[in-house]
C-alpha cells in the first residue's frame, strides 16, 4: 500500500535523509491517524542509524535549531517546529529485566523496532525515502486490525505487558478513544498482569487516566479498568464503589456504575478536565459513609463533605496539581448535593443567595454537575429533574441580578470593626463580621454599609463590647 505524504515538512526530511544516506521511516500513531483519517501532529520517525544526528540535519534545514531539544542517554530528539511535533530516534530492539520496567536497548533492523511497539494498529511504518516514499510497512498485519476496529500486540500479549505495564493502560484507552475492542487473549494478558501496574510511576498512570477521562464516552474505559483487574491497581478508591449490599431486601444503586454514568452525562456538555474530574470524584465519599438504617434504609449521610476532605489526598497520590484546579474540584464536590436542594418551589431567597455566595464562580459548573446527576432510567423522572433544575437556574438568575451575590463582599470590614470598637484581632470580631455576612444572605438587612454598621452597633453592645468614642 502506497501513502501520500503531502505535507512539506515531509518533502524536507526526505531531502536530509537522501544527503545523509540512510533509511528513515514515519511510524506509530500518525501513521495510524492518517488511516484513520484522524488528524495528529505528533510525528515519530525511526532510522536506520542515529536519530539524534538525523534531527539535527533537519532541525537545520527546518531553520529551528534552537527548537531541538536531544535526550542522548536515550538516543532521541524532539523538534517543535510550528504546532508539530517531531521525535526522531534509532531503530532499536529492547529486552527486559522481569522487575524492571527499563529496558536493556540495543540497535536493531526496522521489524525489531516494529515488533517491540506496543499495539499492530500502532507498529505500522511509512517510507521516507525517495525510491519507494509512502510505501507503507505492515509486517503485523496492522491494516486489518484497523479495519475491524480491534487492539492486539504484535507479540506475545504477556510478554508484551509484562515488560511495559503501562501498555495495558493504553490499550484500555486506545479502546475508549478509538471505539475498538481488546483482543480476547489481549484482554486475558491484562488480567493476568494487572498487578505489574505497581511498578509503572504514578505520572504515567495519571497521563493516560486523563486521556480516558477525556474521551468522548469515558464509561468504555472506566468499564474496561473495572472488567480488567486494573482498577484496584491504578484507582482503589473507584474500586470500593462498585457492587451492591442488600439488607432486609433493601438494595442500593451501584455507585460505580452510577458514577461512570454521571461523567458520560457531563462529557456531552464540557471538555473541561477538571469538571470531569469532579463528576468522578461527586460520590467518592460514599463508602466510607454508607450506612443501614432500619426502618429506614441505606445512607449515605454527610458523603459530599466526606468526598470533599478525600480530594487533597487523592490529588497528591495521583501527581495532580494541589492548585486552583484541586480546590476546583473540592468545591464542586462538596457542593453538589446543594442544588437539588433547591428544587422546591417555595425555597426561599436566602438559600438561594447561601448558595450562590459559596459557589461563587463555580455556580454554572455546579448546576451542570447536578444536572449530570440524575442517572434515572426512567424518561419522565429524569425530565422532570430536567425540568425542575430550570427553575433553580432561573431562581439564580432572578437573585443574582437583584442582589449581586457573587461580587458579594463585606460592607463592614473586621479593621472598621476594630477602630469603631477599639479592640484588636479577636473572636468578636469574627463573629460580628459573621454575622453581618448572614444578616445580608438571610435578608435580614441589605447589602448597605450604613445598615451594616448599624447592626454592628447592636451585636457590640449584645457582646458587651464598649463602642470607642472619638
Amino acid at each position: 500500500m502506497e501513502l501520500p505524504l503531502k505535507e512539506p515538512i515531509f518533502e524536507i526530511i526526505t531531502k536530509v535523509v537522501e544527503e545523509q544516506g540512510v533509511r528513515a521511516f514515519v511510524i506509530g500513531g500518525y501513521v495510524r491517524d492518517l488511516l484513520l483519517g484522524r488528524p495528529s501532529k505528533d510525528i515519530d520517525i525511526v532510522v536506520l542509524g542515529k536519530g539524534i544526528e538525523l534531527a539535527e540535519s533537519v532541525a537545520k534545514a527546518l531553520g529551528c535549531e534552537d527548537n531541538i531539544v536531544v535526550f542522548k542517554n536515550f538516543g532521541t530528539a524532539m523538534i517543535e517546529y510550528d504546532d508539530i511535533q517531531l521525535e526522531f530516534v534509532g531503530a532499536r530492539k529492547e529486552s527486559y529485566n522481569r522487575y524492571s520496567r527499563k529496558p536493556i536497548v540495543e540497535a536493531g533492523t526496522l521489524e525489531e523496532d516494529q515488533r517491540r511497539r506496543d499495539f499492530t494498529i500502532n507498529a505500522l511504518a511509512i517510507s521516507l525515502n525517495s525510491n519507494d516514499r509512502g510505501h507503507l510497512l505492515d509486517p503485523f498485519k496492522g491494516i486489518a486490525d484497523l479495519n475491524n476496529k480491534v487492539l492486539k500486540t504484535p507479540l506475545d500479549a504477556k510478554q508484551t505487558f509484562s515488560d511495559d505495564p503501562l501498555r495495558m493502560l493504553r490499550a484500555i484507552r486506545f479502546a475508549t478513544q478509538l471505539d475498538f475492542i481488546i483482543e480476547e487473549k489481549t484482554l486475558k494478558a491484562i488480567y493476568e498482569n494487572a498487578d505489574r501496574m505497581t511498578i509503572v510511576s504514578q505520572e504515567r498512570i495519571t497521563e493516560e487516566l486523563n486521556k480516558i477521562i477525556l474521551a468522548k464516552t469515558p464509561s468504555v474505559g472506566f468499564k474496561l479498568l473495572k472488567n480488567s483487574g486494573l482498577l484496584r491497581f491504578v484507582f482503589p478508591e473507584l474500586e470500593t464503589m462498585k457492587g451492591i449490599e442488600i439488607v432486609d431486601n433493601i438494595g442500593h444503586k451501584d455507585n460505580f456504575y452510577h458514577t461512570i454514568q454521571v461523567l458520560d452525562n457531563i462529557a456531552q456538555h464540557t471538555d473541561n478536565l477538571w469538571l470531569r474530574w469532579a463528576a468522578l470524584l461527586h460520590d467518592i465519599g460514599k463508602p466510607r459513609t454508607k450506612r443501614y438504617v432500619e426502618n429506614v434504609g441505606w445512607t449515605f449521610y454527610n458523603h459530599d463533605f466526606v468526598g470533599a476532605k478525600m480530594i487533597p489526598g487523592i490529588f497528591k497520590k495521583m501527581r495532580l496539581p494541589l492548585n486552583d484546579k484541586m480546590r476546583y474540584v473540592q468545591k464542586l464536590v462538596r457542593l453538589h448535593m446543594r442544588p437539588m436542594a433547591l428544587v422546591d418551589e417555595s425555597v426561599s431567597d436566602s438559600a438561594v443567595r447561601r448558595l450562590l455566595f459559596d459557589a461563587g464562580d463555580v455556580v454554572e459548573d455546579l448546576m451542570l454537575l447536578a444536572e449530570a446527576d440524575i442517572t434515572s432510567k426512567n424518561k419522565e423522572k429524569v425530565q422532570r429533574y430536567l425540568n425542575n433544575f430550570g427553575l433553580v437556574r432561573e431562581k439564580l438568575k432572578i437573585i443574582e441580578e437583584k442582589d449581586k451575590i457573587r461580587q458579594f463582599q463585606p460592607p463592614i470590614s473586621g479593621e472598621v470593626i476594630m477602630k469603631t470598637l477599639g479592640i484588636g484581632p479577636s473572636k468578636i470580631v469574627g463573629k460580628i463580621k459573621n454575622a453581618i455576612k448572614d444578616a445580608i444572605l438571610d435578608g435580614a438587612i441589605k447589602n448597605d454599609y450604613d445598615e451594616a454598621y448599624q447592626l454592628m452597633l447592636k451585636l457590640a453592645k449584645e457582646y458587651g463590647v464598649p463602642v470607642k468614642k472619638d
